[in-house]
């Protein structure tokens, strides 16, 4: 898909990943990208810092008024980036973690599809980008509800690929491990092992490399986006052997400390 001259909702874009997705989609011609976030004080500069074409709109991206609210603000939204997540680091957690987690991570995108795909069914063209995590693949040592609603939301975007990828709907599905964000920093800094984890795993990549490989998958129509190659790897390693690639996981989350 050409960006050029399309409108594009992103969430979870007051900063990190979805700024970046956002600045990346007008710099390849997007008309117009509407930032989504919770954050209402940084949604509301964000714009500032990427150009007249952006505009921004503060709430829950999982409910269903506010969502209808920023696509009202876009006119006509040809691309969504379902990019908002949050995580815990609680293990096994409580409801209250799992609620949460849940309703930011996955439950936010179906209601946006359920919102967004009739018409572009109508249309006959639509982009959907999910980011997800390597956690999603894998697992996240120390976050189950991260590690679940993670693959959920790759399931999710998977089953929207075969359903409606030869009825003009562009699906894919961004799974990086650490990116240099406000969501990773903050576990470093409680020094929480989900995100030591994370950190000891793989380069820190910067949410601008990230978008531009969102980019070019786009441009080459390709589902699975992984700027961290070796997850790809670990992937395989997962499926050819699961009781080897468990108890390798077993021994990082020993080898890895955290509070």
């Amino acid at each position: 898909m050409d960006l050029s001259g399309k409108r594009i909702v992103v969430t979870g874009a007051a900063g990190g990943i979805g700024l970046a997705l956002a600045k990346a989609a007008l710099e390849r011609g997007a008309e117009h990208v509407v930032l989504v976030d919770l954050d209402a004080g940084r949604v509301a500069q964000a714009p500032a810092g990427i150009g007249d074409r952006a505009s921004a709109v503060d709430g829950d991206v999982a409910d269903t008024v506010l969502l209808k609210r920023a696509f009202e603000a876009a006119g006509r939204v040809d691309g969504f980036f379902a990019n908002a997540g949050t995580g815990t680091s609680a293990g096994l957690g409580e409801q209250a973690d799992w609620d949460v987690t849940m309703r930011v991570n996955i439950d936010a995108h179906v209601t946006a599809a359920q919102l967004l795909v009739p018409a572009w069914l109508e249309r006959g063209e639509g982009l959907w980008v999910t980011t997800a995590s390597a956690a999603g693949l894998l697992a996240q040592i120390g976050d189950a509800p991260y590690t679940v609603s993670k693959a959920a939301a790759v399931a999710f975007a998977e089953w929207l690929a075969i359903t409606y990828g030869d009825r003009g709907i562009q699906v894919h599905c961004l799974a990086p491990m650490g990116v240099n964000t406000n969501l990773l920093n903050a576990g470093l800094d409680a020094d929480a092992q989900s995100v030591n984890v994370v950190a000891a795993a793989g380069e820190i990549l910067e949410p601008e490399d990230v978008a531009n490989e969102v980019m070019g998958a786009i441009e080459a129509n390709r589902f699975m986006v992984l700027p961290h190659p070796e997850v790809a790897e670990f992937r395989r390693r997962k499926v050819d052997d699961t009781d080897r690639w468990l108890a390798g996981m077993r021994r990082l989350q020993g080898a890895v400390p955290g509070a």
